[in-house]
């Protein structure tokens, strides 16, 4: 009997049989997989799927998110792909459909993030182990947002690349986090991911957070002191880029981060 299951751009997949041999062009999809349960039906990743650490040495590589070897994929005999559509192209999306069922993502909320456990609980019949990691989720979502509800709203630059400089803007679901965490995006009447000046004093000068992303950029703390003469208000802070960018079971661990991150800039606040 043929099951059909939607993703989440609306694609439909017919599928005969639960598909146990399984392609992941996305790290963080990669990392909800291992925590369904999944890794050994795992055959090919990308050399960004860090979680678990172990995992690129016993899963074949197939290239990056943005560039794939299509024809590694292809010798993997794969029944499933797993993609985005922020993370992957189109080009690749429709490489990879040409081999076999692939399931694209769509991921701006915390809802999207629930509904693609959901998605791959039917897919892989898994939907007892997803229940248990959408329940966890929701309730850390809901004991974030009570110990957040009085928290004063801090302006907040969010940066992801350095030359050219580039902050997360509208549009994205790290937007949608820092709206989450009482952070106002000061160039969120800007689009995706734009290129930006640092010396936009008419900004600068009202932001409160400088956020440096650990990805894609690497950023660490010798960037720090570079863009604090750009932001003398601002407390500057290395950001755990998989807490505010990576969805899926990553959530179950975020708000904790979450947490401890307010408490920090509470305490600079107070200086």
């Amino acid at each position: 009997m043929t099951k059909q299951i939607q993703d989440q751009l609306q694609r439909k997949l017919q599928l005969k049989t639960t598909p146990r041999r399984i392609v992941s062009l996305v790290p963080s999809q990669t990392e909800l997989l291992v925590d369904l349960g999944l890794e050994a039906n795992i055959v090919g990743v990308t050399k960004f799927c860090v979680h678990p650490v172990h995992l690129k040495k016993t899963k074949a590589i197939v290239g990056g998110t943005k560039q794939i070897h299509i024809d590694k994929i292809r010798s993997l005999n794969p029944d499933v792909i797993l993609c985005n559509k922020e993370e992957n192209t189109k080009e690749i999306v429709e490489a990879c459909a040409r081999i076999c069922n692939t399931h694209v993502s769509d991921i701006f909320t915390i809802e999207d993030s629930l509904e693609l456990i959901h998605q791959y609980g039917m897919l892989f019949n898994k939907n007892e182990d997803a229940l248990k990691i959408v329940n966890h989720i929701k309730k850390e979502t809901d004991n974030f947002k009570t110990f957040i509800q009085k928290k004063p709203t801090l302006k907040v630059a969010y940066f992801i690349w350095k030359n050219p400089w580039m902050v997360a803007a509208n549009n994205t679901f790290i937007n949608y986090l820092l709206a989450l965490n009482h952070l106002k995006n000061v160039y969120e009447t800007q689009n995706r991911y734009p290129e930006i000046e640092l010396n936009n004093t008419a900004i600068n000068k009202e932001v409160d957070v400088v956020l440096l992303s650990t990805e894609p950029f690497p950023f660490n703390h010798s960037h720090k002191k570079e863009v604090q003469a750009f932001y003398p208000n601002a407390k500057v802070v290395i950001a755990d880029g998989e807490m505010f960018s990576w969805y899926g079971s990553r959530l179950t661990k975020a708000f904790a981060y979450f947490k401890n991150l307010r408490l920090n800039l509470e305490a600079f606040q107070a200086l």
